[in-house]
């Protein structure tokens, strides 16, 4: 499995993350989990959940950091294993931020 995942976020989410020591999300409250993406499956999650939504921000996680339980898991309706945190994000497995913008076509990555 891959050494660095992708957390989607936006600014403002980065900014309380980091004041708190850590990131929660919806997902982790509803589902009980924080969605993840690879690199190679990021532009198909941003375009399909975040479509409209402005521009965003990647946080880059190094799995070995990570202090809740990872695990990847089939998501059904796309058909691909995704890396889902079990419990809060703790901010110091972040490695790197990169700009993610929404053009007219959607998002577009470049790594």
């Amino acid at each position: 499995m891959a050494d660095t995942i992708l957390h989607i976020t936006t600014d403002a989410g980065w900014a309380a993350a980091q004041a708190a020591g850590s990131l929660t999300t919806p997902s982790l409250a509803d589902e009980g989990f924080i969605h993840c993406s690879t690199f190679a499956q990021l532009e198909a999650t941003a375009n399909r959940i975040f479509r409209g939504s402005g521009d965003l921000l990647l946080l880059e996680l190094d799995v070995a950091a990570l202090t809740a339980p990872l695990k990847w898991e089939r998501a059904t309706d796309v058909g691909d294993e995704f890396p889902h945190i079990y419990g809060p994000l703790n901010v110091d497995a972040v490695v790197g931020t990169r700009a993610l913008p929404e053009g007219p076509d959607g998002y577009v990555f470049v790594a």
